[in-house]
Formats: C-alpha cells, sequence, structure tokens
C-alpha cells in the first residue's frame, strides 16, 4: 500500500505553484479531520502494510510536529519494517527541533523545496527564503540524524541560462550528502502569479540537455524526467504512480488510486474539515488506463509492456525501436530520451 498525506497549508504563495495551498489557520481542526480520515481506511491498512508513505503540500514543515503525532501513532501498526516515510519541507520553516521530532516520530527521508541557489531567481520564483538558509536546513537534516535527502530545483525560467545552471550545479556539489535531485522544468500554470506570463519561461531544450548531463556527471542518474538519484536511492512512493500501482490520498483535495479508479476528497478547507471521509469516484476506461501507462511508462524507467500494446501501437513502437528512440528489453519498450516522452506518446497514438 502506498499512502500519501496532503497539508495545503504554506507561509506563501509561489509565483508558479498550481497546488492546492492556503494561509496556515484552522491547523489543528484540519489534522483532527486526517486523522478520522485515515482511520477510516483502517480495513485496507490491515489487508495490505503501508511500504511507502509521502506527505505533501502545501508545506508540511508549517504544521508543528506535534500535530504529526497522533497521526503516527495511528499509522505505526501498519507500517511495512523498511517503509520509507517522506516528507516535504522548507527551508523557512523546517526549524532544527521540528526535524529531530519528526525523525522521532519515524520520518526517513526529507525533501527540501529549494528551487535555487539564486537569489535573483528565488525572488522572481517567489520564494521567501535565502540560498544561506538552504544549506542551514539540510545541516539540521544531518543534525537531526536524516541521511536520505532530496532537493527540489526549477529550471528553464526566463532567467536562466548556461552560466546560472553552472551555478546551480556548482553549488550543489557542496551539498554531496544529498541521495537525490528532482529538476523541474518550469511549468506555466493556471490560476497562478505566471499564469498570464508565458515569457517567463524560456523553451530551451538544448539547456535542459545540458542540465540533465551535468547532474549526472556529479552522480545523480535520471530515472524519470524529473528525478535524478544516486544509486540505490530512487524514490519508491513516485515509482508507485509510474508504475500504475494503487495508491491512498488523505486530505484536502487528495486523488487517490484504486482498482482502476480515481477518488476524490473535498477541495474546499472547511467542507473537508466538516467531511473528510467524503470521496467522489471517476471510473477509468481501458483506453483512460493504456493512455496512462504509455504516458507515465515512457517519461520514466518504468518503461511500457508490449503485452499491453494494441496492434497499431505495436506497430508505431516497432518504428520507434528501429529507430533507435527507444530500446526493448524484458518484454518491455523504454524511451532513451525522457525530454522526448510526449511526442513520443503522441507518435504511439496518432
Amino acid at each position: 500500500m502506498h499512502l500519501y498525506l496532503h497539508i495545503p497549508f504554506c507561509e506563501s504563495k509561489c509565483h508558479y505553484c498550481a497546488f492546492t495551498s492556503l494561509r496556515l489557520k484552522d491547523e489543528k481542526a484540519y489534522m483532527d479531520a486526517l486523522l478520522k480520515d485515515l482511520i477510516s481506511k483502517k480495513s485496507l491498512f490491515e489487508k495490505e502494510k503501508i511500504t511507502t508513505l509521502f506527505i505533501g503540500g502545501g508545506t508540511p514543515s508549517c504544521v508543528k510536529a506535534r500535530h504529526f503525532e497522533r497521526i503516527f501513532d495511528f499509522l505505526q501498526p501498519f507500517l511495512a519494517s523498511k517503509c520509507e516515510l517522506t516528507s516535504e519541507a522548507n527551508p523557512s520553516s523546517a526549524s532544527f527541533n521540528w526535524l529531530k521530532k519528526m525523525k522521532e516520530l519515524g520520518l526517513n527521508r526529507l525533501s527540501f523545496g529549494a528551487q535555487s541557489f539564486n537569489e535573483k531567481k528565488l525572488h522572481f520564483l517567489g520564494r521567501i527564503h535565502s540560498s544561506k538558509q538552504i544549506f542551514k536546513a539540510f545541516e539540521n537534516a544531518l543534525k537531526a540524524g536524516f541521511k536520505n535527502l532530496n532537493i527540489d530545483l526549477i529550471y528553464d525560467t526566463k532567467l536562466d541560462d548556461k552560466k546560472m545552471l553552472e551555478f546551480e550545479l556548482k553549488e550543489l556539489s557542496k551539498l554531496d550528502f544529498l541521495t537525490h535531485v528532482s529538476a523541474y522544468s518550469l511549468s506555466i500554470e493556471k490560476n497562478t502569479a505566471f499564469a498570464k506570463r508565458p515569457k517567463f519561461k524560456k523553451n530551451a531544450p538544448l539547456l535542459a540537455s545540458f542540465f540533465i548531463k551535468e547532474l549526472e556527471k556529479l552522480g545523480f542518474k535520471q530515472y524519470e524526467i524529473s528525478n535524478f538519484c544516486k544509486k540505490g536511492f530512487k524514490c519508491k512512493h513516485n515509482l508507485a504512480y509510474w508504475q500504475g500501482k494503487n495508491y491512498l490520498a488523505c486530505g484536502l483535495s487528495g486523488v487517490s488510486f484504486y482498482e482502476n479508479a480515481r477518488f476524490y476528497t473535498r477541495p474546499n478547507l472547511k467542507a473537508y474539515i466538516k467531511e473528510p471521509l467524503f470521496r467522489s469516484k471517476e471510473l477509468l476506461s481501458k483506453q483512460d488506463l493504456n493512455l496512462e501507462h504509455l504516458f507515465l511508462g515512457l517519461r520514466s524507467c518504468v518503461g511500457i509492456k508490449k503485452a499491453r500494446l494494441d496492434e497499431s501501437t505495436l506497430q508505431r513502437a516497432n518504428l520507434l525501436l528501429e529507430e533507435k528512440k527507444l530500446e526493448f528489453k524484458r518484454g518491455s519498450f523504454f524511451n532513451k530520451n525522457f525530454l522526448l516522452a510526449d511526442e513520443l506518446v503522441l507518435f504511439l497514438q496518432s
């Protein structure tokens, strides 16, 4: 079983962010509702142990660590012996005491939303922390006992050029203890401060290729379009998504995938606190599932299974194989360049 918990609170809204995030309010009431939500899933946890837990947001480190105690107390009997327990955190809010307490509760993987080491770029993105705080946050994480550490970075903004990316890589190399890097190409989303500013994204594929190659030179192997890791440190939770495995999501705007259907919680804070057990259901067709298999498989190391392809899709996959755009092994096709994932899916579906 794979479990996601959404913490919707943030200190401020970043200019690019399209996730459900709110100013911190009704913190205790929300965590009470989240616990009720989890308790209602007890029968599922009894059938299948939780192998990965991911606490995302929003900014989980905005919420006092003591509010997570009852969550972990409830989940403890259902956690697998080697459960991957991840939380996102921000350099501005993850104090040493918060990190230490979360480690004591059982957290064993941490993902810091840094986005950039450049002060001008941080301001451009709407981040409220400094580069200095990034290094201090990781220092505190190590001091608290964390060994599996990720950093989030954003590139392909209008400020990015080779010189900027070289600076990012130089600063990143100072964190030689990192096990994982998530490097996201900026996307311009609706209902964000960047929504009407398409020119804020550079759209520079050659720079993206340069950044990816340089990350690999630092020892971070790309295994998904935006994810890189040291050997043995792939994020198991994210892999579950790309493999199309069942996962449960609890919390505001949570989306679960279970037995070929999606389940949605309330998207409004007051409504979720009032009805944490509510779910709307979306049944997915075979066509929907096959398209997701193509999209997720070709943007990651998961690949696409030959057995799941219809005759026409298989013919197109073999054409891509002949053109050396794909490779075939162990009964599956694998993408050799994740940056081409969208184009490959469009070709397979044409």
